[in-house]
């Protein structure tokens, strides 16, 4: 399962979506998080599901891999509809059986935030995917640049970012390391009732942290001993640069909310009459 876990991870692959300013694709990404909320219809998440597979082909990235990175948050998204499924209340009930109801309502508040999930777990997951961590800092730092006229630590907070989501996949190794050396010692993680499985978690916690304090401080040394003082007077060996592709990427996805927009106006004046 947590080889499964693929967000944070960098695939260098040649592509149009690769070759993006990183931050112009931050931009993307968050008005792809909206538009996705805002699609509530049928025809809205149809727009929204072509567009992303277009994407992901443009990206050259395997649609295996996105659907790979669904996997360990499927719990999660059923968990999550089977919420919205028996506690959305409506008037047109379709199955009751004692303080349990299901109504239409419920059914389809259900259906749209699974969907909302994987979309927003595509769009995001094909960030990290198509743009390294130097370039994702240098384009986070770039848009928080304004607020540094206000004492936002513009660069810090693009740097723990990054650094964040690097070591995601560098955790994950690290977490099946521990536990396949504690199954070799007989350590049992799956018998028992939830309580035992929680306790048996805690021999991989402990030196699962001592681990990830141990690489936090190699990490502060390694910079500490590169000369690192943040941002102050730093320079980039690549500079970002807007060209073309971007702006024709940013009258591809004005024309996607144009599209999600308009499917929402009609489905308001259909239900109108």
């Amino acid at each position: 399962m947590l080889r499964d876990i693929t967000i944070g991870q960098y695939f260098p692959i040649e592509s149009p979506i690769h070759r993006l300013d990183p931050r112009f694709k931050i931009m993307f990404t968050l008005a792809y998080i909206i538009l996705v909320f805002f699609a509530d219809s049928l025809p809205g998440y149809i727009a929204v599901a072509a567009f992303s597979f277009v994407v992901v082909r443009i990206s050259k990235i395997k649609l295996s891999l996105i659907l790979k990175s669904l996997k360990p948050l499927a719990v999660i998204i059923a968990v999550t509809a089977i919420i919205n499924l028996f506690f959305t209340g409506g008037e047109n009930i379709l199955f009751r059986w004692k303080f349990i109801k299901i109504t239409q309502t419920g059914i389809v508040s259900a259906v749209n935030m699974a969907l909302r999930l994987i979309f927003l777990v595509t769009g995001s997951s094909l960030l990290t995917y198509t743009t390294s961590p130097i370039m994702l800092t240098g384009g986070i730092e770039s848009l928080l640049s304004p607020f540094a006229k206000i004492g936002l630590p513009a660069h810090e907070l693009a740097m723990m970012m990054t650094i964040a989501l690097r070591f995601i996949p560098t955790l994950l190794e690290e977490t099946e390391k521990i536990i396949m050396a504690q199954k070799a010692r007989g350590a049992d993680f799956e018998s028992g009732n939830i309580f035992h499985r929680a306790k048996a978690l805690i021999p991989i916690l402990v030196p699962l942290f001592i681990s990830s304090f141990r690489r936090a401080d190699e990490l502060a040394t390694a910079m500490e001993c590169r000369c690192y003082r943040g941002g102050k007077n730093r320079t980039s060996l690549k500079q970002l640069s807007i060209c073309g592709s971007d702006w024709a990427a940013l009258c591809c996805m004005l024309f996607f909310a144009a599209v999600i927009i308009a499917i929402n106006i009609l489905d308001v004046r259909l239900m109108g009459y």
